[in-house]
């Protein structure tokens, strides 16, 4: 069996303020990933996933623990573990005062990519900024920074990409190509994302992060299927909900009860229940009844 090309040991990272206080940005965290593997974290912002990727890609030394990249410890080997490695922190690793081919150049130089030139014009195109590559970075928008910083991350040609935030401030038609992109490059991709439909739509499994500790962890399905969301439902009748909501608050069968304008929106534990809740809507005059899909969104809400 192969071993994970991404792998940590109980890994903590402690920051010591001033005043003698401490933070845990990361709290004994084990994850496990597999090469050509995508792979979401989620968390809200200070849930430590900076700094996991910090760590990940040796810019950071865990207080505790370690990390295994590509079979090389991140804290004894960090050159040989670096070199399997290709980072964007958002838009913070470029120079606004240089252009954007200069910006690509450089990173291309420092890292021995052949044939540089033509590569950047090629990768130019399909993030449809080669109009803009003579032009300095800080004329840029926020959306084409990310766009640059992405393609001066996939120059790189590494076999595992660290992704902050890759598609923050990019509208729907360029996140839609980046998603497209990033499935289709046959790569070991480590995300973060406030973007739950990216998350949805792009990785093969989630964990959700939060103070510094993982909450859940599994493909979108297995994380969705460990909420006490179960089943939602939305159901709409004639008259006054109260005396439904009444007989549902009275079974244990059903998690919650939220209500919405004319509708009730329920949260069956399980399907298995669907009999029993159908037993106590025939007593009612149904106008409408709809299931719906427990979100990421809304199962991290429960979560955190």
């Amino acid at each position: 069996m192969q071993e994970p090309i991404i792998k940590t040991f109980d890994l903590t990272k402690v920051y010591q303020l001033k005043g003698g206080k401490k933070i845990t940005a990361l709290n004994k965290v084990n994850i496990s990933i597999d090469k050509g593997e995508i792979f979401g974290l989620l968390g809200p912002n200070g849930a430590g996933k900076t700094t996991m990727i910090q760590i990940l890609t040796t810019l950071l030394t865990p207080t505790s623990g370690y990390a295994v990249i590509n079979g090389h410890n991140v804290v004894r080997r960090p050159k040989k573990a670096k070199s399997s490695i290709s980072l964007m922190l958002e838009s913070d690793m470029l120079y606004y005062r240089m252009t954007g081919y200069a910006n690509l150049k450089f990173f291309c130089k420092i890292y021995g990519v052949q044939n540089f030139k033509e590569k950047i014009y090629q990768i130019a195109k399909e993030f449809e900024l080669e109009e803009w590559l003579n032009q300095y970075v800080e004329h840029f928008s926020s959306g084409m920074k990310m766009k640059l910083a992405l393609c001066r991350t996939l120059l790189l040609n590494r076999e595992i990409l660290f992704l902050d935030e890759p598609t923050l401030g990019l509208d729907i038609k360029s996140i839609s190509f980046i998603v497209k992109k990033l499935k289709d490059i046959n790569k070991t991709i480590f995300l973060t994302s406030h973007d739950m439909g990216v998350v949805e739509k792009l990785c093969d499994r989630i964990a959700f992060i939060n103070q510094g500790k993982i909450l859940k962890i599994g493909t979108k399905e297995d994380v969705k299927g460990l909420g006490q969301s179960g089943v939602r439902i939305k159901i709409e009748i004639k008259g006054e909900k109260k005396d439904l909501k009444n007989k549902l608050n009275q079974t244990n069968f059903v998690n919650e009860i939220d209500e919405s304008n004319k509708e009730l929106i329920i949260y069956l534990k399980n399907r298995k229940y669907y009999n029993s809740l159908l037993s106590i809507l025939t007593n009612f005059e149904i106008l409408k009844i709809q299931e719906q899909d427990v979100s990421l969104e809304s199962l991290f809400l429960n979560l955190a």
